[in-house]
């Protein structure tokens, strides 16, 4: 036996339709706000910022220990210098004082040779420094724009729940203005066909997009108002009003 509902209750499952058409679209907007918002990709620049850091500061502290190492050898070598030379103003044998010599000249080329290595390694510390101090601005500046942008998706997500929860209040005051039965028949085949209800307008299913044949017209015209009809081409509920043109 076919199912019947007064037209009017019919006709308020377009409404229905329209809430949920609504709810769909803000449950697809909130789980597309991420991509929308780029929050991936955000996220995979930090990632890559924060192992360009790392890097650069293993660099950096490798040059600064290579730093170290030729201050001490260049400390080390004053050292010896400070002490060859006061054994030579001591010292009062000519071939104690020529070997002194000797080796203070040699102290002296070695200095110079560890202080243009020191100098060398001063430069590249320099870079090294300067690298690391970019790519920390660059990360303060990718950290800032993820935080914006996950404060923007969380602030919009909220603004849609708000929105949702609206149209979920006035969809089920519309549904309560519904005979169970209509209602349980709109729910399955929404569920079935991915929608409830679709509007008969100038011969033409607004779920499908698909004018109806003149035989599906003419029975459709045949069927009393408060009989529920289902659309041939959506399943759908097949809603008539006075636009429908029959």
């Amino acid at each position: 036996m076919a199912l019947t509902a007064p037209a009017e209750s019919q006709k308020t499952l377009l409404s229905v339709a329209e809430k949920d058409l609504a709810i769909a679209r803000n449950h697809a907007t909130t789980r597309g706000l991420a991509q929308a918002l780029s929050i991936q990709t955000l996220e995979k620049a930090l990632e890559d910022i924060r192992a360009r850091r790392h890097d650069a500061m293993v660099e950096r502290d490798g040059v600064q220990s290579e730093l170290s190492r030729a201050e001490s050898d260049v400390s080390l070598v004053d050292a010896r210098i400070a002490k060859d030379s006061e054994r030579l103003s001591q010292t009062s044998s000519a071939k104690d004082a020529q070997g002194l010599e000797h080796e203070l000249e040699s102290l002296a080329a070695r200095k110079s040779d560890l202080e243009d290595i020191e100098l060398a390694i001063m430069e590249r510390l320099e870079e090294a420094s300067a690298a690391l101090a970019s790519l920390e601005e660059q990360l303060a500046s990718a950290e800032g724009a993820l935080s914006e942008a996950r404060a923007q998706e969380k602030a919009q997500s909220e603004e849609i729940a708000a929105t949702t929860a609206q149209l979920t209040q006035e969809r089920e005051k519309l549904v309560d203005s519904v005979p169970a039965d209509l209602v349980e028949l709109y729910e399955r085949q929404r569920e079935r066909y991915g929608i409830g209800a679709s509007h008969l307008r100038a011969g033409i299913s607004s779920a499908s997009g698909v004018a109806l044949t003149e035989s599906d017209l003419q029975k459709i015209r045949e069927t009393p108002e408060d009989t529920v009809v289902l659309c041939p081409d959506s399943n759908a509920i097949l809603v008539r009003t006075a636009e429908s043109g029959l």
